[in-house]
């Protein structure tokens, strides 16, 4: 499924890229290039398809990218590994003979 995908968002990409190169920023298109309306029939409407095209295109990329997204395998969970404690609570135990030791430097 993600190849295929894949596949779909490359294939719109190039579309695209054609479909982009094809109109004309000035409004000129497609359309100024076959003359007149009134000469050729339909004509005309080749800038709103070449319009809807882009947008399709554009639509097709942006839903298949987060389909993909979406089928990711998520990474698992860390399993936490768990310390030989020799502490408890936080506090130091005391000596089994009783004695409390000092450290170095006698602090």
């Amino acid at each position: 499924m993600d190849i295929l995908l894949s596949a779909l968002i490359i294939l719109s990409s190039i579309l695209l890229i054609l479909a982009v190169y094809i109109q004309n920023p000035k409004g000129g298109g497609i359309s100024s290039d076959f003359g007149s309306p009134s000469q050729l029939g339909g004509v005309q409407k080749s800038n709103e398809f070449i319009d809807k095209l882009t947008w399709s295109l554009a639509g097709i990329i942006v839903v298949s990218s987060i389909l993909i997204t979406i089928r990711q395998p998520k990474p698992p969970k860390p399993i936490e590994q768990k310390a030989p404690k020799t502490e408890q609570n936080g506090n130091q135990q005391a000596p089994a003979d009783g004695k409390t030791k000092t450290p170095a430097g006698g602090q």
